[in-house]
């Protein structure tokens, strides 16, 4: 299984106000700014991973009650 996913948090100033996964940073950091405003910026969470482990990382981040697209 590929490693080509990242876990991210998209941060206004020192507040999270999104937790989410990607496998392009850049991209997702271009459509949060238009969500949450140009101020906003991502900050990546350890390293590249697999989908899969990411995608329970995402589940546990909302169970944490961390802001995610998906809640479980």
């Amino acid at each position: 299984m590929a490693r080509d996913t990242y876990k991210y948090h998209f941060k206004k100033g020192r507040k999270i106000v999104h937790t989410g996964i990607t496998n392009d940073l850049n991209r997702r950091q271009t459509e949060h700014r238009g969500t949450y405003g140009e101020t906003g910026k991502i900050q990546k969470v350890g390293y590249v991973t697999t989908r899969d482990a990411a995608l329970k990382w995402e589940r546990e981040q909302a169970e944490r009650g961390r802001p995610t697209r998906r809640r479980r």
